[in-house]
């Protein structure tokens, strides 16, 4: 065995009917997976709540990026076709494509088709308040796993000498500020990506707002022609 080598036997590898193969990590690696751990384990029972949150933020941060994509809002061709006062094919694959088509079945009810846009724009902002929810949360939930860490050194401490342990009370102190620091780890992506992804919907809220008003100006106008 090499010097300073250990073997990892999670890191084992299957070859095709051949003895497994152990892979060496250096003894220097080793430190840092252990503090992982510690740091997991230093959370305490808090860690199921704030494993909780950080599931759900990545499941809405994923969702939302993918439903806010271009081409699902607003197709480029389709925003084209509205200004050259064409009709396009895909017109029900898209947030504009819906409120297009039910401005055509709701033609002359202009306050219909603006109660409409509305609601695709709440569709739009679905999950994001949850964001808002976990990162005001996250942090909190890691200073409550901190205070009770805390708790539970300081009571350790002999009644007797009234000093506690040296290596055990800095250790103890270390593990109990891991709560707070997994709470900041998933409170501010939570807080930049919500942020991020409410900023595009605004975006987007502003330039469905911009094509309505064409779309009923051109229902406008061809509903005078036809009286004409």
């Amino acid at each position: 065995m090499i010097s300073g080598d250990v073997l990892d036997p999670a890191r084992t590898l299957r070859n095709f009917g051949e003895p497994f193969l152990f892979v060496r990590v250096p003894e220097t690696q080793m430190p840092m997976y252990f503090a992982l751990i510690d740091v997991v384990a230093g959370a305490d029972i808090l860690i199921y709540p704030l494993g909780l949150c950080s599931l759900v933020m990545v499941f809405i941060l994923c969702e939302r990026s993918y439903a806010l994509r271009h081409s699902a809002i607003m197709p480029l061709d389709l925003v084209e076709a509205i200004i050259e006062g064409r009709t396009a094919d895909n017109e029900a694959d898209s947030v504009l494509g819906r409120i297009v088509a039910f401005s055509r079945r709701h033609e002359g009810d202009e306050d219909a088709v603006k109660a409409f846009a509305r609601l695709e724009l709440n569709r739009m902002e679905r999950g994001l308040p949850y964001l808002d929810i976990i990162y005001a949360a996250a942090p909190l939930i890691g200073l409550t796993g901190t205070v009770w860490s805390l708790l539970r050194v300081f009571s350790s401490i002999s009644g007797e000498s009234g000093l506690p342990d040296p290596v055990a009370f800095t250790s103890g102190v270390a593990l109990a500020l891991s709560a707070t620091l997994l709470g900041l780890t998933i409170a501010i992506p939570a807080l930049v990506g919500g942020g991020y992804l409410q900023r595009r919907v605004d975006n987007y809220a502003a330039q469905l707002d911009v094509i309505l008003e064409r779309i009923l100006g051109q229902q406008a106008i061809e509903s005078d022609k036809s009286e004409l």
